[in-house]
């Protein structure tokens, strides 16, 4: 059955009115095949990382054999094909995606060979860390000249490598602050492709890589003061959460991604504050307020704080306070209860209660919505809790099997009880 053709007999018969029977040829006309686009791009950029190896293997299976003229044209030869390949899609397929995509992403890899074949063949010295910035700053530019989010996602995993390799396995020698220009220059490009189409792929990518990469970076701007990235860290995460949480958010799936990185990276870090070790750290350590204001934790956590902050106000601006939900304010209560844990070890009994009413009003939450993963997420807080407190408490094995019952009793309730409501709603 070929549904357009058929609508005249469906309005004839009375099945359908004349303006569903409009609406649904409108819908046809307009109709693209997004799967096979999909495919060609997919495959097309596969295509061209596995031609890229393959030349790379043959190549290198007789280099000993090659004369040094001869392994200088081969190191410049991928280089060439690139680009000739990046000029034929810019002037002949500009409107392809699978030819732009899969002939910049060549031409990427081809970049990394070309530098690192000619510094093998006339051993020029350098460390990973000068090879990876050298081979981002050269393909940054084709982001923008091929317009290639798939580019954009390389050089993202790129620099973040680059940072982790200067400032964690190279520290304390190097710092990573070209990472910090290199994201910033990719940054309009995400936002371009947010602005064009929120609910791309593409897009979705770039929401879970960029804060991972700055998740993963944010620890490189520790100096002499460690214990206090942890601030920094909770406020990056609130940051993330409001982000996910804003009305420019269109509503729909693109939106849970900030979200569901802010709270998981909230719970998960108060999870790990909730032992004895660190804030028993913290008390013994004798720290003046004169360093920790000349501190560069200090000014990070400034920066991140006050942008949290003001996504905060903008909120509650829209919503109300009570409208909001207790992962938006957890990197505002986290700050006090860090400064009692400088001079007390209770502390590590707030982040405790702070952990145990996240999970509640995730379940609260979940049950007002009726919304199972809200629910059962709240239940898993708790869970975790449970079980982080099963290895550091001297509670019996009786006590501590009534509470897992009483936990698996709850998951069984609640999301019982939640089915129902759905159900009669």
């Amino acid at each position: 059955m070929d549904l357009p053709d058929d609508l005249p007999e469906l309005v004839k018969a009375g099945v359908i009115s004349e303006d569903t029977a409009a609406a649904i040829a409108s819908y046809y006309n307009n109709k693209k095949e997004p799967s096979t686009n999909k495919l060609f791009v997919v495959f097309g950029i596969l295509g061209a990382i596995l031609v890229g190896l393959g030349i790379i293997l043959i190549i290198a299976h007789n280099w000993d054999d090659l004369s040094r003229s001869l392994k200088t044209v081969f190191a410049f030869l991928p280089l060439l094909i690139g680009q000739l390949l990046c000029a034929f899609a810019f002037l002949k397929k500009p409107g392809n995606v699978a030819w732009r995509e899969s002939s910049t992403v060549f031409l990427f890899f081809a970049v990394g060979a070309s530098i690192g074949l000619v510094s093998q063949i006339y051993n020029i010295p350098g460390d990973l860390s000068t090879y990876l910035l050298t081979w981002m700053l050269l393909t940054l530019p084709l982001i923008y000249v091929m317009q290639s989010p798939m580019t954009s996602l390389l050089c993202l995993v790129g620099i973040t490598y680059y940072a982790s390799e200067t400032s964690y396995w190279g520290y304390p020698t190097s710092d990573s602050y070209p990472y910090w220009g290199m994201l910033v220059a990719i940054l309009p490009f995400y936002y371009q492709m947010f602005r064009k189409n929120p609910f791309s792929n593409f897009v979705r990518f770039h929401n879970w890589l960029v804060p991972l990469s700055l998740i993963t970076v944010l620890g490189t701007l520790s100096n002499a003061l460690e214990e206090f990235m942890f601030i920094a860290y909770l406020s990056l995460f609130g940051l993330f959460y409001l982000l996910g949480t804003g009305t420019w958010m269109p509503q729909g799936s693109s939106k849970n991604d900030y979200t569901i990185l802010g709270s998981l990276g909230t719970i998960i870090l108060l999870l790990f504050l909730s032992f004895n070790e660190f804030w028993e750290h913290l008390f013994k350590k004798e720290i003046q307020l004169t360093e920790i204001f000349a501190s560069q934790e200090f000014i990070l956590i400034l920066l991140l704080s006050c942008a949290a902050s003001l996504l905060l106000y903008q909120r509650i601006q829209q919503k109300g306070i009570r409208n909001l939900s207790l992962f938006s304010l957890v990197f505002l209560v986290f700050i006090p209860i860090f400064a009692i844990g400088t001079m007390a070890t209770i502390a590590v009994v707030l982040v405790n209660v702070l952990i145990f009413l996240l999970g509640v009003f995730t379940i609260r939450e979940g049950s007002q919505q009726h919304h199972l993963g809200l629910l059962n997420y709240g239940l898993l807080i708790i869970t975790a809790l449970i079980v982080c407190r099963f290895f550091d408490t001297d509670l019996s094995f009786v006590v501590r099997g009534l509470l897992f019952v009483g936990v698996g009793a709850g998951f069984f309730f609640a999301n019982y009880w939640t089915i129902q409501k759905r159900k009669e709603k």
